[in-house]
């Protein structure tokens, strides 16, 4: 066989990727699979909000992607940087044409740092931080420990973006924090966020707005962030009114956390696999590429109407792998998704609410609770047990709970 021509390509080894391909192998293991992935390192990017608030170290969130390539899969170092699909063969930077049998994106999103004017050169500096980054995560721990007074500005982009929840995790850590140390009553915290509530589900909103005023937060709904001085310590935002009318206005900080912008990839945006939107175009409960059938998409790349979080990506590599086969086999595909997904909300240190919902804000908790109180037993999940269970279980195609739905 070709070097280059294998059964099934996965383009990314990101924890969908990864997923997949031990998903796809434990079930057929003759099958000749490859993991086009670039990097040479693989993120658990969920415990990212915990660095940020000292409770995790950054060093534990990152592995060597060579460990986490599962065993038997063939891995590609180089960046898929073209689809052709009707010549069933993915194009890359070093290694040229891939050609493939089945293709699954699993690519994931980017984050577009530079789509808020004046971000990236202050971006580490000056007060500015995000959790979004490993090298950052510390940084933002360092702005906790350091603010005794002044203002903190935590920032929420437009939807869609990675773990809808992280923008707030921020917000309320940093404000447990100096409420335990006695400094909340001299920093004034505000959240910005470009949507119209809070959060997206409406049975978490309330518990989560006890929050807001437990730590006095100044909540700003519809403001975009959308310009940062770093050395003048001031931000500017787009506010939207509610006859639809936007204003620009300024804010100064001494703390300001910034969630950036989100979009897909800009390989597949230009790509024919694309939507008008530019994510991967697949159906939403089998996961199979709405016009090339011997293509399925997981992870945050595709256009499925679900949060994009780990959980996502646990449910779904399940769902595609079986219906990938199916497929391979000439069968109907047996499997659909729900829309799964899961934001372990840290509202303070040692609590968590646990928000799980399916498609249309459907809650769809795993364990018999009332998923919108804070547990103490959430936060130990989180913290304790999610890592090893993404490392040593979903990464290695043990799918423990990923049918009912395992939050991440």
């Amino acid at each position: 066989m070709n070097k280059n021509n294998f059964d099934v390509v996965i383009v990314g080894g990101g924890a969908a990727g990864c997923a997949i391909a031990a998903s796809l192998k434990k079930r057929a293991p003759a099958l000749n699979i490859a993991i086009i992935e670039p990097s040479d390192q693989h993120f658990y990017q969920p415990a990212w909000t915990l660095v940020g608030a000292g409770e995790f170290e950054a060093q534990k969130t990152v592995r060597a992607m060579a460990d986490c390539i599962p065993a038997g899969i063939t891995w590609l170092q180089a960046a898929a940087t073209k689809f052709e699909p009707e010549q069933k063969q993915v194009i890359t930077d070093k290694l040229g044409t891939i050609q493939y049998e089945q293709l699954v994106v699993a690519a994931g999103l980017t984050l577009n740092w530079a789509g808020i004017k004046g971000l990236s050169e202050t971006l580490g500096k000056h007060g500015v931080t995000s959790n979004y980054r490993f090298d950052l995560a510390p940084y933002t721990w360092q702005l906790v420990q350091q603010l005794q007074s002044g203002k903190a500005l935590f920032t929420q982009p437009p939807m869609p973006i990675k773990c809808a929840g992280a923008p707030q995790k921020a917000l309320y850590l940093s404000c447990a924090e100096w409420l335990g140390k006695g400094r909340l009553t001299n920093i004034k915290a505000s959240f910005y966020s470009a949507t119209p509530t809070l959060f997206g589900v409406k049975e978490y909103v309330e518990p989560l707005m006890q929050y807001i005023r437990r730590y006095q937060v100044d909540l700003h709904l519809n403001s975009t962030l959308v310009e940062v001085d770093g050395p003048g310590k001031t931000a500017w935002f787009n506010v939207k009114d509610a006859d639809g009318n936007v204003s620009r206005v300024s804010e100064t900080f001494d703390l300001l956390h910034v969630v950036p912008p989100q979009t897909a990839p800009d390989f597949i945006k230009q790509s024919p696999l694309a939507n008008a939107d530019g994510w991967v175009e697949v159906d939403q409960h089998n996961l199979q590429h709405v016009r090339y059938p011997d293509i399925f998409g997981v992870g945050d790349c595709t256009n499925t109407p679900n949060a994009k979080t780990a959980a996502a990506a646990r449910k779904q590599v399940v769902i595609a792998a079986e219906n990938l086969l199916a497929a391979r086999a000439g069968q109907a595909l047996p499997s659909r998704y729900d829309g799964y997904g899961s934001c372990p909300l840290t509202v303070e240190k040692g609590k968590i609410i646990l928000a799980e919902f399916g498609y249309g804000g459907k809650i769809v908790p795993t364990l018999p609770w009332d998923s919108t109180k804070p547990r103490r037993s959430a936060w130990w999940l989180k913290k304790y047990v999610l890592p090893p269970l993404y490392w040593h279980l979903m990464l290695k195609g043990r799918e423990w709970l990923a049918r009912c739905g395992a939050c991440g």
